[in-house]
């Protein structure tokens, strides 16, 4: 999703001189200043305006001669006398933007008058008194020195901010990792949203994951509108360029950074631009960050249901009130923004992961939501299917069991994987497959983390293992052929792709090496269940 704007290209690197600047509390824990015995006589958050430079003079005009941000160095010798005009004059100060005044007392102060800090707690200037003289050539130098030092170290570390992103940028990093390194380099979470105020991928600490993603889009919509400059808001960043914008950048808050925290985030968004500009490819920001959210799901890195619920809202795929499936898609290619496509027009969203462990490629992990209501029928069930891919005669579509929740939806999805772990598609697909049609599966699923099962299986097929193993051989498969069709051997060589009498002999060697009756239904039953348990553990 994208959006053109003004010609205002990316927004190049344009870091805020205050950034990098000393504010009046650090500027008098300076050692020059201590050997004038500092007193605050106005401080609190007056003493973080920041110091641009150091000013000296006792003119009672020297306000028409400040820009702004100087810390005014004065004995006050050529201060008005009037109490009115007193204030005024630190009134002027203020409305200059002066940092705050310094008063060295002995010379023509023995104090600071009461009108100057009356006035200057009234307008927010900060206010230091000099208990002992001190050369204001050494104040000055100190100033200057750690305002240069600053500015260079500022300076420096943009640099080294703008190799490192132009570098991923020049690598084709993908977008998750972009904003990985974000995070890492602010020191604070991370999202990329894209127009619709959905995630699109984040680096955020697992266990503020639910706090943070819980109404994402609502909160993402106040902060855009409410984007004021405090500290402890939003740093919200457009990535964007040749007059189209893709997304926004959002860091919460986080230590200050030399290089600035914008111009970082800034960076980054140039990196995330010109990856866009260079891939052309239109998904490639749902592709990564989607799938990579998919599969966590599937193996389980996520700290718990409701950071992971929220996580998922936040992506664009409803969980409350929304009926859940876990799908695979098997044997035709598939495209992301496809399967999102075909749950829209069944009136829900789709996200899309990757070919689940065990399951041959090409084949796709879903979680599909639609509407609470909605009935996934096998009328509609082929309808998405065929919207899947354009080779759907060769689809095999897994559906796991209908989820009204995070943690049931865990199990669909487990349950869609098992059932495409199973033997391979008929001619003249798409082929659906579902969970409630198959309720050993289901079961082996419900249970797959019982030990007990977990022995059975290596129990049954362990003489079938070792020989598979030490031979190289097939017999797993051969089994699994012959169990999938029951009381048709042609139909099982068929799917072993081995000829009848070659599949007979193999037949036999598994009768020998597990000294059962192959023919026996309750030995089938046990020797199903086994296999089930093998697939299913094998992820």
């Amino acid at each position: 999703m994208a959006d053109r704007h003004e010609p205002t290209a990316i927004r190049t690197d344009r870091p805020t001189v205050e950034a990098s600047l000393p504010s009046v509390r650090e500027v008098l824990a300076l050692d020059a200043f201590a050997a004038g015995v500092p007193e605050v006589l106005v401080g609190d958050d007056t003493l973080d305006a920041r110091v641009r430079w150091a000013h000296v003079s006792d003119s009672a005009g020297v306000a028409r001669l400040l820009d702004g941000g100087e810390l005014l160095l004065s004995t006050g010798s050529g201060w008005p006398a009037e109490p009115d005009e007193l204030a005024a004059f630190v009134e002027g100060l203020r409305a200059a933007g002066t940092a705050g005044i310094v008063l060295e007392l002995g010379t023509h102060y023995r104090y600071v008058p009461g009108v100057v800090v009356d006035t200057a707690r009234d307008c927010g200037l900060a206010l230091v008194a000099l208990n002992r003289e001190v050369k204001f050539v050494t104040l000055t130098e100190a100033v200057h020195s750690r305002i240069i030092s600053e500015q260079t170290a500022a300076l420096r570390a943009r640099d080294e901010v703008r190799e490192r992103f132009t570098a991923l940028a020049l690598r084709g990093s993908p977008a998750d990792f972009v904003v990985h390194q974000l995070a890492q380099t602010l020191q604070a979470p991370v999202v990329l949203e894209n127009l619709a105020h959905e995630v699109v991928a984040a680096d955020v600490p697992l266990a503020l994951q639910e706090e943070l993603f819980t109404r994402w889009e609502v909160r993402s919509r106040i902060a855009h509108r409410e984007r004021a400059a405090r500290a402890d808001s939003w740093l919200i960043v457009p990535v964007e360029a040749r007059g189209v914008r893709w997304g926004h950048l959002v860091a919460l808050p986080g230590p200050p950074h030399p290089a600035g925290r914008a111009s970082v985030l800034e960076q980054g968004a140039i990196a995330l631009a010109l990856g866009r500009l260079a891939d052309g490819d239109v998904d490639e920001w749902g592709r990564i960050g989607r799938g990579q959210l998919v599969d966590g799901l599937l193996a389980g890195r996520f700290a718990g249901p409701g950071g992971a619920a929220a996580r998922l809202e936040a992506a664009g795929l409803p969980v409350e009130a929304s009926a859940l499936y876990g799908m695979v898609a098997a044997g035709a290619p598939l495209a992301p923004e496809v399967a999102d496509a075909a749950a829209r027009a069944l009136g829900g969203r789709a996200l899309t992961g990757s070919a689940p462990s065990g399951v041959a490629a090409p084949a796709a992990l879903l979680l599909v939501s639609l509407p609470a209501r909605a009935a996934l029928d096998d009328r509609a069930a082929l309808s998405f299917a065929r919207a899947l891919t354009p080779q759907p005669e060769r689809l095999v579509l897994s559906i796991g069991s209908r989820a009204d929740g995070f943690d049931s939806a865990l199990t669909s999805l487990q349950e869609a994987v098992d059932l495409a772990r199973g033997r391979g598609p008929r001619a003249g697909g798409p082929q659906l497959r579902r969970a409630e049609d198959r309720p050993l599966a289901r079961l082996v699923t419900a249970l797959r983390d019982d030990h007990r099962v977990l022995e059975h299986g290596e129990r049954m097929l362990a003489p079938l293992i070792e020989y598979d193993l030490g031979r190289g051989g097939d017999l797993l498969d051969v089994l699994g052929a012959m169990l999938a069709h029951p009381g048709n051997r042609t139909a099982a060589a068929s799917a072993s792709h081995l000829s009848r009498s070659v599949f007979y002999q193999r037949i036999a060697l598994i009768q020998d090496l597990l000294a059962a009756d192959l023919d026996d239904g309750e030995v089938q039953a046990a020797l199903h269940l086994a296999l089930l348990v093998r697939r299913s553990a094998a992820r």
